[in-house]
């Protein structure tokens, strides 16, 4: 096993996890179709999309915890680092981004060029809101030695503050190229920190932060679902509690996951990461079985609210009215430009 006996360092807890912008997920207003002479109707709304998309020379990018509505009318579906590639190579005019906050920030990082637009603004992550850059830099100043290495989910303002930019695909293959005699600072999840201080044999100082849809299910619910399917597989995201990851049989990113499930013999699975990717995990592997695990409390919540703010009624307005469209102070998205850029070579 990787890493035996290091010492994981964390800080103290700095701050707790506002609302974004001050508002709880979900309470953002549906689009008004009171005029059905401009609002298509359901029926209609993924050819009108197209339409849109046509006209406006845009491209539609979802990740996989989006709505299954959404996913299947996108152009192209990924994880984060996916999601960033395509981003940075697209040549349409208009980037349309069916994700959350940060993921749009990073297109129009790499595209201060061109139009980004987010269906719904409050599309938020717990993530980036417990990690504010404030607090970040002070951080970041109390270990003055150290390479600062940030998950991908968080604000353009905290990539500002950070040497590197990783995601859930390519953290381990990153941090085992720093260099050995630096210490390393990781920021904003805990959970994944652990995790690919685990796998590389580094010690990383930690951000105490976490995923509020990783952090609720049930442990009880995961063992009751292995007894009843002895055949299934195991399979999680590394941003689960470290009690959750020593029952997985595969650990891996949002798009590891997906080939897992083509990849395996295994006829089942119990899936533990937020239930949007089951939808392409059925449409690639439809003759396998796939399990959701329910959270602490029973309920079947680790849907993430603020992934599922997005509908396929805003993603039609957005392109509609061409907002809301996302802008960055220049002097941050340049010196956010550096860490990303630094991500894309070091993954190639």
């Amino acid at each position: 096993m990787h890493g035996q006996g290091q010492r994981l360092v964390f800080t103290q807890t700095l701050t707790q996890a506002p609302l974004h912008n001050g508002r709880p997920p979900g309470d953002a207003a549906e689009p008004s179709a009171a005029d059905p002479e401009v609002f298509p109707p359901r029926h209609g709304l993924a050819a009108a999309i197209e339409v849109l998309k046509k006209e406006r020379n845009a491209i539609v990018l979802a990740h996989y915890y989006q709505d299954t509505s959404i996913q299947d009318c996108a152009d192209f579906i990924g994880d984060s680092l996916e999601l960033s590639r395509k981003a940075a190579s697209t040549e349409a005019e208009v980037i349309v981004f069916c994700g959350v906050h940060f993921m749009a920030e990073t297109a129009k990082i790499l595209n201060p060029g061109k139009t980004v637009l987010l269906p719904d603004l409050e599309a938020g992550c717990s993530l980036a809101d417990a990690c504010p850059a404030d607090a970040f830099a002070d951080f970041r100043r109390r270990h003055p030695d150290h390479i600062v290495v940030s998950y991908i989910n968080c604000s353009a303002a905290v990539k500002a503050k950070s040497d590197l930019i990783c995601t859930s695909s390519n953290a381990v293959h990153l941090v085992q190229q720093l260099p050995a005699d630096r210490p390393i600072l990781f920021a904003p999840d805990q959970n994944l920190g652990r995790w690919v201080a685990r796998e590389s044999g580094r010690e990383l100082t930690l951000w105490p932060g976490s995923c509020i849809v990783h952090e609720t299910f049930s442990e009880q619910a995961l063992l009751q679902l292995r007894l009843e399917h002895p055949e299934a597989e195991v399979i999680a995201h590394p941003e689960c509690q470290q009690h959750l990851l020593d029952l997985a049989d595969f650990i891996g990113s949002t798009s590891k996951l997906l080939q897992r499930t083509e990849t395996s013999a295994a006829p089942s699975f119990i899936v533990l990461t937020e239930p949007g990717i089951l939808h392409q995990m059925r449409r690639r592997s439809p003759g396998k079985t796939l399990y959701e695990v329910p959270g602490a409390d029973g309920c079947s919540c680790n849907a993430c609210p603020y992934m599922r703010l997005n509908t396929l009624e805003k993603l039609w307005q957005c392109l509609h009215t061409m907002a809301p469209a996302l802008e960055l102070d220049e002097e941050i998205r340049r010196q956010a430009l550096v860490p990303i850029e630094r991500m894309l070579a070091m993954s190639a």
